[in-house]
This record gives C-alpha cells, sequence and structure tokens, in this order.
C-alpha cells in the first residue's frame, strides 16, 4: 500500500512539472543546448554521432531508422497526438468553437506564418545579390562551399512555426501579472500556427508513393473513433491501431508524426457515458508527461546535436542563420501585429476587452520562438547535411533571441500592470 502511494505521489510530481509551461520549457531548451555540446565536444562527438546513428529497424515493414531518425520520427508522434488531441477539444468546446470571438487570434496566426517567409526570402536575396561570392549564389559558413539561391530558398518555411511549450513558457516566466486575455490570445494563435504548420509538413514536405496507404490510414482513424467511444476503452487494440496508422502513414510517404494528429482529431471532444470530462481533453492530459518529459527533450537533443567542424563566431554571420534569425525575431511579430491592426482597424473585428493591438507585441515577440517545429521542417527542407545543420543552428539563435526580446518586454510590460493595478486600489 505504502508502495503504490509512493508510485502515485512520484506520478503527481511528474504530472505538475510537466503542466508546469515554465519547468518544462527549460527543460528542453536544456536538452537542446546539451545536443548542441555533445555535438562539437571532441570527447563526446564521436560517443554522440555513434548513438544517433545507430539503426533500428521494423520487421517486416520497410522502415529502419537510425535513433536520431526514431526520435524525429517516432517520439515526436507523442507530441503531435497530443496536439491532435488539444485542437479536437478546441475545435470542439475552446477558443475555436467559437470562430468570431477567436477571429482577430486566428487572422494572427496566418499573419504571422506569411511574413517570415517574405523575410527570409528577401534576406537571402540580398546575400546572394551582394554578399560575398558569386551573383544569384551563397556562401555556406561550415564547409566555404557556394550554395545557388534556389537551394537556400526551400528553407522558406523553416520560420513559420511557432512553439507553444516554449512561448508559454516565456509567458509564465515574465508575464506573472498581465491578465489571462493575453495567454488566452497566445493559446489560440499558437493553436492555430500548429493547426497550420501540419498542413504546410502534409502538403509541402511529403512525397506521395501510394495513395492506397491512405485507404488504410482513414480506416485505421475510423477504427480508432470507434474503440475511443466504447465506455470500457480496449488500449491494447488502441495502441495498436496508432501504430499501424504511424507505419502506413510512414509508407505512404508523409511524415509518419501526422499519424498522431490523425487519430487525435478521431477522439471524442464531448462528454460520453456520464464522465465529467471530455476524453479528448483528458488524455492530452495524460500524455503531457510523455510529450513534455520525454518526446520533446529528446528531439531536441537530437535535432540541435549537429557536429561544425569550427563551431565559431563565424557561424553567426551565415546568410542562412541571419535570415532566419530576422524571419524568426523580427517577421513572426511584425506579421502577427500588423494583421492584428488591419483585423481592428479595417476589419472591424475587436479583440479581447481591455486589449489594445500594442499590448500584443511582447506577446508576438515570444511566437518567434520556433524549435519543435521548425527544427523538424529545417531537416525536412533541406537533403544538404550542412544546409540542414546551419539552418537548425539559425533556428537556435533566433529563438533565443525572440525569448529575450519578448522577456524584456514582457517583463516591463508586466511592471507597469502591477504599477496600474497598485494605483487603481489605492484610488478605490
Amino acid at each position: 500500500m505504502a508502495g503504490t502511494d509512493a508510485k502515485r505521489s512520484a506520478w503527481d510530481v511528474i504530472k505538475r512539472i510537466a503542466a508546469s509551461d515554465r519547468i518544462s520549457g527549460l527543460i528542453m531548451l536544456s536538452f537542446a543546448l546539451l545536443g548542441l555540446i555533445c555535438a562539437n565536444l571532441p570527447w563526446t562527438y564521436h560517443l554522440f554521432e555513434t548513438i544517433a546513428e545507430t539503426h533500428i529497424g521494423i520487421p517486416y515493414t520497410n522502415i529502419d531508422l537510425p535513433i536520431g531518425h526514431w526520435a524525429q520520427d517516432g517520439l515526436l508522434t507523442i507530441f503531435f497526438l497530443t496536439v491532435g488531441l488539444e485542437l479536437k477539444q478546441e475545435l470542439t468546446t475552446g477558443s475555436l468553437s467559437n470562430p468570431k470571438a477567436a477571429a482577430v487570434p486566428m487572422l494572427c496566426a496566418v499573419g504571422g506564418m506569411l511574413a517570415p517567409p517574405i523575410l527570409f526570402l528577401a534576406t537571402i536575396a540580398v546575400f546572394s545579390q551582394y554578399g560575398p561570392g558569386e551573383t544569384g549564389s551563397l556562401i555556406l559558413t561550415t564547409t566555404g562551399s557556394s550554395i545557388p539561391f534556389s537551394e537556400m530558398a526551400h528553407g522558406w518555411a523553416v520560420p513559420t512555426a511557432t512553439d507553444i511549450a516554449f512561448s508559454l513558457a516565456v509567458l509564465a516566466l515574465f508575464a506573472k501579472a498581465l491578465p489571462g486575455s493575453i495567454r488566452a490570445f497566445l493559446m489560440t494563435l499558437a493553436t492555430v500556427d500548429d493547426l497550420l504548420a501540419i498542413i504546410l509538413i502534409a502538403v509541402f514536405f511529403s512525397s506521395v508513393n501510394a495513395w492506397y496507404w491512405f485507404i488504410g490510414i482513414a480506416v485505421c482513424a475510423v477504427v480508432w473513433s470507434m474503440l475511443v467511444r466504447m465506455r470500457h476503452v480496449p488500449w491494447i487494440a488502441v495502441a495498436i491501431v496508432g501504430i499501424l496508422a504511424w507505419i502506413m502513414m510512414f509508407e505512404a510517404g508523409v511524415h509518419p508524426t501526422l499519424a498522431g494528429v490523425v487519430v487525435g482529431l478521431s477522439t471524442p471532444a464531448r462528454e460520453v457515458y456520464g464522465e465529467t470530462t471530455p476524453r479528448a481533453a483528458r488524455y492530452a492530459e495524460k500524455l503531457q508527461p510523455f510529450s513534455a518529459l520525454l518526446a520533446l527533450p529528446i528531439f531536441a537533443l537530437f535535432a540541435t546535436g549537429v557536429h561544425f567542424e569550427e563551431l565559431s563566431p563565424a557561424l553567426m554571420l551565415s546568410p542562412l542563420v541571419i535570415a532566419l534569425v530576422v524571419a524568426l525575431a523580427a517577421g513572426k511579430p511584425l506579421g502577427i501585429i500588423t494583421t492584428a491592426w488591419l483585423a481592428t482597424h479595417l476589419g472591424g473585428l475587436k479583440m479581447a476587452k481591455g486589449l489594445r493591438v500594442r499590448d500584443m507585441i511582447p506577446t508576438a515577440c515570444a511566437c518567434g520562438i520556433g524549435f519543435t517545429v521548425s527544427f523538424l521542417i529545417a531537416s525536412l527542407a533541406y537533403s544538404n547535411a550542412e544546409l540542414s545543420a546551419e539552418a537548425r543552428f539559425g533556428v537556435l539563435v533566433g529563438s533565443l533571441v525572440s525569448a529575450l526580446i519578448s522577456g524584456i518586454l514582457l517583463s516591463r510590460q508586466s511592471k507597469r500592470y502591477e504599477q496600474a493595478m497598485a494605483l487603481e486600489g489605492d484610488n478605490k
């Protein structure tokens, strides 16, 4: 009995840690930095590379991936399943169930995905025209080789995504006194951003091998939906269906993590059999520790674990790194704030009560934190290993710059809000 209580107590602690945006965000950042360090220290590089490149296959399939890819294609499915469940809940009863009320943050998510690619392409276009090397090409800092503009432009989608976990972590760290409407705005924006990122990956970074696999995926989604609607859910059968959906997605040529989104969206988001909590919300809560404390940190470890022959300050001057930093740190907030202004001043839409467009500038800067999905898109967009490595380094730097800017602005905004509330209390 005492052992059971101890296990329950330990699990409760783990759940509280996973539920803390601040702690889970710091854990993921720590693993991301650890991956970069391990891949570039002379006494850890070979061990790290050996582990990352060790292959593990699934019998009777064409699936044989190195551990580094399993972190990206396998473990990250847990994160996308959690996203799918949360999306279903938001679409059914949450912030996205009333499009009119959520119109401004939804439009801001679109604007926040349009501006970064424009700034990214403009920046590398300037480098290709006026930088060192032949006109129309760029110099890759890590190797000194010349890369055509068209090849580097393949990464246009890398800076489009917002990492909801990290952006909320920054908000939790620096915006303790701000009203909940700001967090709700960010949550709605980031949720739509996740949905748009999923569509981007499916449309632009998947190469369909055979359409008949999609019939199997559809069957898996239907069977999953039926199983999780039963009074007593047969979890072994559910797990088998989920794994089959992942395998079929892989064989179809679509990024297999999207299987998590498909089955997540097939889960009921309203109460059944007299239950007090919708199953989609309950399952997302149960998966949160595995997503926040297992899948995302290990993915970050291998995603940033790229080896540079010379990890020097010169890497910061790489055209690709600069373009990604500009796109994330400037493009994201620019797209979000411009869209918010147009929607409220020209479109006749309204922000949440008490919020003005300028109040959202610090939060918009937090949306420049890319991480998870940006790392994933970087690995999908560039087949050139050096380009992919520099792109992921650029995402890391751009995300840290965005976090720093938003942290400073949020801290100042929070202090002003505290002073205003104190003054209001004194006047009563």
